[in-house]
């Protein structure tokens, strides 16, 4: 068969065209941890918090002996503005880490535990009151503010309240609906505040060294910000290109048209 008497309909080149363009995602690019092996050794299931400026601590001071606790404990009370009395549901107040790492703890006043783990904090505690004030003291330290930002091209960007403390960058973005098609796993952004400066994490997705990442537990106020692809970011352009790329395909229809013919 001569290539002369194939009759090609110009609508179907371009219809082949546009299919070719849009049809270049691999899977290589969209799948989790396809490359390299788990390395056990530096993988840990241990994770630790550390206390910051901004934190809401409930602090919680136990012993057999209940009256020698008491002024170590801030009252539980659901207070309204309102009416200036005692509503609603009980709740233990917090304190509030200052903007120079200090918590103001009852009886011995400024206690500097920003920048400590829990672990930490709950040594330092105890070694204020225990044995002269309390003896075999049990201090619970819980963040009842603590919150991660998903951003970027995901399905339900947002800031999300973690209850348990315990959460991994994978528990971020399925919290956040997982990335869409076209954003890209391999350069996930991590922003974490340490100290006064906001340092910056990169997690390829795609390998499974994300395991050992010093960003795979977040912390609180971690923000995951999650980058577009190229595929999309020239999309977000495609309004404006659209006359150009009509131009370029009616000219490619029409040199094959000719070559077909002759």
């Amino acid at each position: 068969m001569k290539l002369h008497s194939l009759k090609i309909q110009p609508s179907y080149i371009l219809l082949l065209l546009m299919i070719g363009l849009s049809s270049c995602v691999s899977n290589k690019k969209i799948a989790y941890f396809q490359f390299d092996k788990i390395d056990q050794e530096n993988v840990s299931n241990v994770y630790k918090t550390v206390f910051k400026a901004d934190d809401l601590l409930q602090i919680t001071v136990a012993s057999d002996d209940l009256e020698a606790v008491k002024p170590f404990n801030l009252p539980a009370v659901a207070f309204s503005a309102a009416t200036n009395s005692t509503v609603g549901q009980i709740q233990q107040l917090s304190y509030l880490i200052d903007s120079n790492g200090e918590i103001d703890f009852p009886v011995f006043g400024k206690l500097k535990i920003g920048g400590l783990t829990r672990e930490e904090t709950i040594a330092l505690i105890i070694g204020k009151i225990a044995p002269d004030y309390v003896k075999n003291p049990t201090i619970n330290i819980r963040i009842s503010n603590f919150k991660i930002t998903v951003q970027g091209d995901v399905r339900a960007p947002g800031t999300f309240n973690i209850p348990n403390e315990r959460v991994t960058i994978l528990d971020a973005i399925g919290l956040a609906g997982d990335l869409n098609i076209s954003g890209r796993r391999d350069n996930v952004l991590v922003i974490r505040e340490e100290g006064n400066f906001k340092k910056e994490y990169r997690v390829n997705l795609l390998s499974k060294k994300t395991y050992t990442s010093p960003v795979f537990y977040l912390q609180q106020n971690d923000i995951v910000y999650v980058e577009h692809n190229y595929a999309k970011i020239q999309s977000a352009s495609s309004n404006t290109n659209t006359s150009l790329f009509i131009s370029i395909a009616g000219t490619l229809i029409a040199i094959i048209t000719l070559i077909i013919r002759n």
